[in-house]
């Protein structure tokens, strides 16, 4: 007997994110965090803290990147702990997504883990292909961003794996919420004068964008570097140690403008990659961006600096939604919605 609805999942080294999908259309979707470099019993707490549907008989659909967590001692041992899991606490049939090679049973990952290990850009980008024949994928995460090629309706990236993907621009470690802002850059202007910048863990890119007023307050979910808390004031403060300061060493105007540099820096190290992938011969000039993340708004701004006309995954997929409670964790969840659309209706 077919079970009438699918959850799908993304199991991350940082969030869990769960989609319900019902008669093909997205009902609901959520992410929670999942500090998963303390082991697998963090995705235990994190199944238990997400709605009440995640518990529920379902079909299951799940892809991960949390296989690179460093409490495995490689990918492959990842894989089949992550598999292992879903197979015995989500309630209900188990498929993993292995991208290329399509779905498999969480007891025969061994010879796909290859395949599967953070497939989760696979999934978001055939959709993303039933839609959009010719697209770019920009999807900025809290953590990484992936830049997609899509062609002839389906994803046509020139890496697979995070280490090819990384050499081919792909895969842009930088994301609006945990990147430190010391992988960003080690200077930056401030009243006037270029300074070096302090190699500490200080600021994150969440500060930054708390700062300038920009990130969405549901995926601010991480704790900060200092363990304290998120106010614009607390976020200065942060900031300011970066270049050697005490927050009141500079007025609002200078932290924003401080906060802003760093914004910029993120954006150019997205625009260097996207121009290089979208001057692809098999990229036509009118390709669109199609945007989606925690920092989706960051996408937009891609798009606007390089003249291409933006849509977010949300709006692409709106006749595929239902009623959701909260449209933005469409964008936010936009792998885990994939793969629970995929595993519905395959895509062609």
């Amino acid at each position: 007997m077919s079970i009438p609805r699918t959850i799908g999942w993304d199991l991350g080294g940082v969030h869990v994110k769960a989609a319900l999908v019902t008669d093909g259309r997205v009902a609901a979707a959520v992410q929670v965090p999942c500090p998963l470099w303390q082991g697998v019993p963090a995705l235990d707490a994190a199944l238990a803290a997400l709605p009440g549907w995640a518990r529920e008989e379902a079909a299951h659909a799940v892809t991960m990147t949390g296989e690179l967590t460093d409490c495995f001692p490689d990918r492959a041992a990842g894989v089949a702990a992550l598999s292992q899991w879903a197979a015995t606490r989500l309630r209900g049939p188990v498929r993993i997504y292995a991208g290329r090679s399509g779905f498999t049973a969480p007891g025969e990952t061994a010879a796909l883990s290859a395949d599967i290990a953070s497939a989760n850009w696979h999934a978001t980008a055939a959709l993303v292909g039933e839609s959009v024949p010719e697209a770019l994928l920009v999807d900025v995460g809290s953590t990484t961003a992936d830049l997609i090629p899509i062609v002839a309706g389906r994803p046509a990236a020139m890496g697979y794996s995070d280490a090819e993907r990384l050499a081919t621009g792909e895969l842009v470690y930088t994301g609006v919420v945990r990147t430190p802002l010391i992988g960003l850059a080690d200077h930056a202007p401030f009243l006037g004068r270029r300074t070096r910048l302090m190699t500490e863990t200080f600021a994150h890119a969440a500060d930054v964008y708390r700062i300038l007023g920009d990130l969405p307050e549901e995926a601010d979910q991480q704790g900060t570097g200092d363990r304290k808390g998120k106010s614009v004031a607390e976020s200065r403060t942060r900031l300011a140690r970066i270049v050697g300061r005490d927050l009141g060493e500079g007025g609002p105007e200078a932290w924003t403008a401080l906060a802003a540099h760093f914004a910029e820096v993120q954006l150019r190290l997205l625009h260097d990659a996207a121009a290089v992938l979208l001057s692809r011969p098999d990229m036509p000039a009118t390709a669109p961006l199609v945007v989606c993340g925690a920092g989706a708004f960051v996408g937009l701004r891609l798009a606007a600096r390089l003249g291409r006309p933006a849509v977010g995954l949300a709006d692409l997929l709106t006749p595929r939604i239902g009623a959701v409670e909260a449209p933005s964790w469409i964008s936010t969840c936009g792998p885990a919605v994939a793969v629970g659309l995929i595993a519905e209706a395959p895509v062609r």
